[in-house]
């Protein structure tokens, strides 16, 4: 059982930032800048390329600008679903979905990796997962955009942020929904267009909801 948490978590969350990657050269060049420029806006904390089926020492090649892009700004970078890959590209970990992808993982990415782990449909799915993972996600969208109702994900990370140790990170779509987390006090808030569309003002916006904790100060113009 993970443990449980003796106090609220003293600081805002930070930020958790999800990359679609479906794109050729040119795409991966256009993501690499809008990490780089909305690094330079907020603090971001992890970055998880979302891969899909990607694999193989071309996808790696492919990839490795936005490995060093996230690296650049701070960020740790993790890929979603593959380890293999994780590893080829030098990224820090992955993200798996579910307890049992999780369990299959964690040999390839222990002792330094991170394991990380969303696509958690359950109480008890959560909470198996978090006796190993190095965090649980809630809310975030699947390979088509279809994400869980925000009350049921809002619900699911105010237990998790009161209980249990393990880091929270939960996803949020608009600046109301992360109002909404913050005040749930997950450890990290999810986004993906807020940022991806705007990075700069869009980061702006997305600090000042989160009270301003997370603003580098100078920002990119």
């Amino acid at each position: 059982m993970a443990r449980s948490r003796t106090e609220p978590q003293p600081t805002a969350p930070r930020l958790y930032l999800l990359v679609p990657v479906t794109g050729a050269a040119e795409e991966i060049a256009r993501l690499a800048d809008t990490l780089t420029r909305a690094g330079g806006a907020v603090d971001i904390a992890a970055v998880l390329l979302r891969t899909g089926a990607s694999d193989g020492e071309a996808s790696s090649e492919r990839l490795r600008p936005l490995v060093e892009a996230a690296h650049a700004i701070g960020a740790a970078c993790l890929v979603e679903g593959n380890t293999a890959l994780a590893g080829a590209l030098g990224a820090d970990g992955a993200h798996l979905d579910g307890p049992d992808a999780l369990r299959a993982a964690l040999p390839a990415l222990r002792p330094d990796g991170i394991a990380g782990v969303g696509g958690l449909r359950s109480r008890h799915d959560a909470m198996t997962a978090g006796e190993t993972a190095d965090y649980v996600m809630f809310g975030e969208p699947d390979a088509s955009g279809r994400r869980p109702a925000f009350d049921a994900t809002l619900e699911r990370a105010q237990w998790w942020a009161h209980l249990f140790e393990p880091p929270c990170v939960a996803y949020a779509a608009t600046l109301e929904e992360v109002g909404a987390l913050v005040a749930a006090g997950v450890d990290f808030v999810a986004v993906d267009g807020l940022v991806l569309d705007d990075p700069v003002e869009g980061a702006r916006a997305l600090a000042a909801g989160l009270g301003g904790a997370m603003a580098t100060g100078a920002g990119a113009g």
